[in-house]
């Protein structure tokens, strides 16, 4: 699978970004909930307080790369395709004129996300909006994140280098519309309920 997005993003890229930046998320966030689940059985509630930050951090990285893995898929693939996503992109094209007008919105707003941070297609009740998070934050609230874009380094600097523009023009050729559909259509308990169900 992790050469499976190959040209747009490499099979080095994916190895690393999955079994080492996400694998870490996940080994980092297990330790500090098992640190705060001591702390809350001694009435520790300094070390609960001084665990937060890292059970943020770590959670909302494990929780954005599951989601963004979801999220792709194979160029030249049926779910590459937003024509099987004909709910959501006719609510694109309501809110932005056109399929290409929402990707250059959206690949501006990536573009203009200074650090490291994320780029979401959410939706807002009965709205679309496009958010960006930072660092590792979730999409949080009611918002139901549609798909998302990794602008950390680490997702496209092997490859890329300081070519983050090349990297969010190819990531549109792996953005699965099957799923993104999917969540459109869905609940924000719908998406995490997908989400534990991958896990």
């Amino acid at each position: 699978m992790q050469q499976a997005l190959e040209p747009h993003i490499s099979t080095q890229i994916m190895e690393l970004h999955h079994s080492k930046h996400h694998a870490a998320y996940v080994a980092n966030l297990n330790n500090a909930m098992q640190s705060h689940v001591l702390a809350v059985t001694s009435s520790d509630i300094a070390t609960q307080i001084a665990l937060q930050a890292a059970i943020k951090f770590n959670g909302g990285g494990h929780i954005n790369h599951s989601l963004f893995w979801q999220n792709l898929t194979p160029a030249g693939s049926a779910e590459a395709s937003p024509d099987v996503a004909p709910s959501l992109s006719a609510e694109v094209v309501k809110t932005w004129g056109s399929l290409d007008d929402f990707k250059k919105a959206f690949s501006t707003t990536l573009l203009g996300i200074q650090g490291s941070g994320w780029g979401w297609l959410v939706k807002d009740g009965a709205v679309l909006r496009i958010v960006t998070t930072k660092d590792q934050d979730p999409v949080v609230g009611s918002e139901i994140p549609i798909f998302g874009v990794d602008m950390w380094e680490h997702a496209y600097y092997l490859q890329y280098l300081n070519g983050k523009a090349a990297y969010v023009e190819n990531i549109w050729n792996v953005i699965n519309w099957k799923t993104a559909e999917d969540r459109f259509l869905g609940t924000r308990e719908d998406v995490f309920k997908a989400l534990k169900a991958a896990l």
